[in-house]
């Protein structure tokens, strides 16, 4: 007999327009009733895993002991039960990539099992759907108290596929190169940089920076928030994840410097008296009348 656990956490890409959520919720219910179920998130776009893998990296320090169910492209690998080290819990999902990012920052992998053992699934009419027939029951299951060992093969979990982690590197003519990990539902740019790799510049607040992306020159300043930012003016912001952020006042950055997940952001240190790029708009003018 394993440990019972009371809580699934669950995040996904099956949006919220069909029943896919619905019924893995209910089978919960059914097998394992005691148990609640955290909704994470459902939104993660179709088979985007490295979206799926840093949702997850980001919200697994929050979440309380028990099961993680994550369900991104579920359909393309083998399914896969991981134990954190230290019993405190087990994430579940398909082997490819989208949980190691996410076991690592919970303190590493304990056991690991390939979900093969079917008396531990539900059995389907046709193509079986992971995340009805195989995560909802397993982890409902898991609640229940039945161990790891029970559930499938083992498996070493050096074995299991990494997740991709980006990193920045240095640009010509000094700098940084830096990525778009993510960009949030108000449009904050959240980089895969901290104040660590801009501190030779100055990292204290107040200080500019060049920041380009494609086409487009700015400038940005480090500030405590978004808020009081002049109409137009980027800010450089450490988000709550201790990451650093690009961001407007209640305006999209994302937006404003045509910036999306995986783009690539180079941030370069301003020389004394150097105001930085000018703002340019067009502007169509046309004869009058």
């Amino acid at each position: 007999m394993g440990r019972r656990y009371d809580t699934i956490s669950f995040l996904s890409d099956l949006g919220l327009t069909d029943e896919h959520v619905g019924v893995a919720k209910a089978i919960v219910r059914d097998l394992a009733p005691h148990a609640v179920v955290v909704d994470l998130t459902h939104a993660i776009p179709p088979y985007d895993v490295r979206a799926g893998s840093l949702a997850l990296a980001r919200a697994i320090g929050y979440v309380p002991s028990g099961v993680v169910m994550a369900v991104v492209a579920a359909g393309e690998r083998r399914a896969v039960a991981i134990e954190v080290a230290g019993g405190e819990g087990v994430v579940i999902g398909p082997d490819n990539g989208l949980l190691a990012s996410a076991v690592s920052m919970a303190g590493g992998a304990g056991r690991a099992v390939v979900l093969d053992n079917a008396d531990f699934q539900l059995a389907s009419p046709g193509v079986p759907v992971p995340s009805r027939d195989v995560f909802a029951a397993v982890a409902a299951h898991l609640c229940n108290g039945v161990d790891l060992a029970e559930l499938g093969t083992p498996v070493d979990a050096d074995a299991i596929l990494p997740g991709v982690v980006p990193l920045p590197r240095e640009a010509d003519g000094g700098g940084v190169h830096a990525e778009v990990l993510w960009i949030d539902h108000a449009g904050n740019c959240q980089l895969n940089i901290g104040l660590d790799d801009v501190a030779p510049w100055g990292s204290a607040e107040g200080v500019r920076l060049q920041v380009s992306a494609g086409d487009i020159t700015r400038v940005a300043q480090r500030v405590p928030g978004a808020g009081g930012l002049g109409p137009g003016s980027v800010g450089l912001v450490v988000d709550g994840y201790g990451l650093l952020t690009l961001a407007l006042d209640r305006r999209s950055a994302a937006d404003e410097l045509a910036l999306a997940a995986a783009d690539q952001v180079t941030l370069r240190p301003l020389a004394d008296g150097d105001n930085g790029p000018a703002v340019s708009v067009p502007v169509a003018m046309r004869p009058s009348a």
